[in-house]
């Protein structure tokens, strides 16, 4: 895949349910399967608090940095083919699941589809999006002309805490 034809996408990963490690270690394998995208960075391995519907499990997140030739709907479709292969069940809006793939940013572009919204709607709101974001791309500016830091800045920290290193996750990955 050459550099002038793919583009740099930013995909939010996360999950509460049935062993949120090995789901993440999982995601990550299927992430280097994806026809004509490789798998360039994965961030820190972090664990949140939840939002939405109470009683549910902590999270488990990191983003990635893949480069593609896809499309933006059809590298949707393969994240949606990932989360289904490995559980998802979309039940209720913020509700717990076995994988949460997200596309953050695709290539500096604003993408408004029925399907799709890029940035991702609750990115400058999102710790949990932001800080693993922070690992992989410290310089990125968004779309919007913010500066990734700044944003990250705004949000804080609070209830997010590092789980495991980029270097101690690769080590255990398939």
């Amino acid at each position: 895949m050459s550099n002038a034809e793919a583009a740099n996408v930013y995909i939010g990963i996360g999950s509460n349910l049935e062993n949120p490690l090995a789901q993440l270690k999982a995601a990550t394998a299927a992430l280097r399967e994806i026809p004509s995208t490789k798998l360039c960075k994965i961030s820190n391995i972090y664990q949140t608090a939840p939002i939405g519907p109470a009683g549910q499990p902590d999270y488990t997140n990191a983003a990635a940095l893949l480069e593609t030739q896809l499309t933006p709907e059809v590298l949707l479709d393969e994240l949606q083919r990932i989360e289904l292969g490995q559980g998802r069940v979309r039940k209720e809006r913020w509700g717990p699941r076995t994988l949460d793939l997200d596309i953050i940013l695709y290539a500096g572009m604003t993408i408004r589809t029925a399907r799709l919204t890029v940035p991702h709607i609750e990115m400058e709101n999102r710790n949990f999006v932001l800080i693993p974001l922070m690992d992989i791309a410290p310089d990125l500016i968004l779309p919007n002309g913010k500066s990734l830091k700044t944003v990250t800045d705004q949000a804080g920290h609070e209830g997010i805490k590092l789980s495991m290193t980029t270097n101690d996750f690769m080590a255990t990955c398939p």
